[in-house]
């Protein structure tokens, strides 16, 4: 009875300690706070993410993940339902995205705010809103993979034409000959050493004697032209003389003007009497064009005058004169 009664006692201890365990763990986990369920659809794999995953907006966890299933509106696309903290700033920017912690492999979904309004995801059967779904940057990677293994093989194919034995062998005889070329190099350098010591050096020898003949000849070229200078200041002075008052270019230039006002009256004086002489002269030959010309027609104008001429027998007009009669 005795070992019945420590069983009972044992039994009673385990369960009350069980009791006291699942409070404290619901009291440890209880949320006060009042959430808003949202829905994402994507086509893209969610590997990684679990049920009761963190859900952050821009890196503050403000909620869970509380399901992830098949959406039943579009075949083939993956339906997450989250629930987020009445407190969080979501805006109609506002779009999803599957964030990854290290090397674990476990994924989160992560809210950021894209800064420009997004057209509106229509609700799905359940009737709750549903947020845009963008692909994260290991998704867009995974779909690259292929093309970037295209072009990792292109770039492996390419590397192997050109370690190709044929290449091989060029770049061989290209180092051979680049080794040749710097020998040759190396001989011309020692030949130019070899004509500067044994030419070089007498032409040095006779730079002194070239420096003193140099010399004379700047002594020469001085003189010249303090020679030059002297001519110069005597031309100065020459030129001064013919400049100054009264000299001979002033002088040049008063005969030069007294001839311009010379002929400037003789323009406006002499030759307009001349011009009317010659008028006059040219009227008066004309005057006795006129009386010769009358003269011609009529000679008896110097006996009888300028009057009209009787007409004589056989001429126009001419009239018998009356024969006087006889008185008784």
């Amino acid at each position: 009875m005795e070992n019945k009664a420590h069983a009972l006692a044992a039994g009673l201890f385990v369960l009350i300690v069980s009791a006291l365990v699942a409070g404290l763990g619901m009291w440890l986990t209880r949320d006060a706070g009042n959430y808003h369920a949202y829905e994402l659809s994507s086509r893209a794999g969610v590997s990684g993410l679990q049920p009761q995953a963190a859900v952050r907006y821009k890196g503050v966890a403000v909620g869970k993940v509380t399901h992830i299933g098949f959406d039943p509106q579009i075949n083939g696309n993956v339906l997450i339902r989250i629930a987020v903290h009445e407190n969080t700033p979501l805006t109609p920017s506002t779009f999803a995205v599957l964030g990854y912690q290290g090397v674990t492999g476990l994924a989160y979904v992560l809210l950021d705010d894209a800064g420009e309004p997004q057209a509106r995801l229509p609700a799905g059967p359940s009737g709750l809103p549903r947020l845009p779904l963008r692909n994260s940057p290991f998704s867009q990677l995974a779909d690259q993979g292929q093309a970037i293994l295209g072009r990792v093989d292109e770039a492996v194919q390419r590397i192997n034409q050109l370690l190709s034995d044929d290449n091989q062998q060029r770049i061989g005889t290209a180092l051979t000959e680049i080794g040749q070329a710097a020998g040759s190099v190396g001989a011309l350098g020692r030949r130019l050493d070899a004509t500067v010591s044994q030419r070089l050096d007498p032409a040095l020898a006779a730079l002194p004697p070239l420096a003193q003949e140099t010399s004379r000849t700047l002594q020469s070229l001085q003189s010249t032209s303090t020679e030059v200078a002297g001519v110069a200041r005597a031309w100065g002075r020459t030129a001064g003389q013919l400049n100054a008052q009264g000299g001979a270019l002033e002088q040049v230039t008063v005969g030069a003007q007294a001839l311009s006002h010379a002929i400037d009256r003789f323009n406006h004086s002499t030759l307009a009497h001349i011009e009317g002489v010659s008028d006059d002269a040219s009227y008066a030959a004309r005057q006795l064009g006129r009386v010769a010309a009358n003269l011609n027609d009529n000679p008896q104008a110097l006996l009888y005058g300028s009057g009209r001429a009787v007409p004589g027998p056989g001429e126009p007009g001419f009239a018998e004169p009356a024969v006087p009669l006889a008185q008784p």
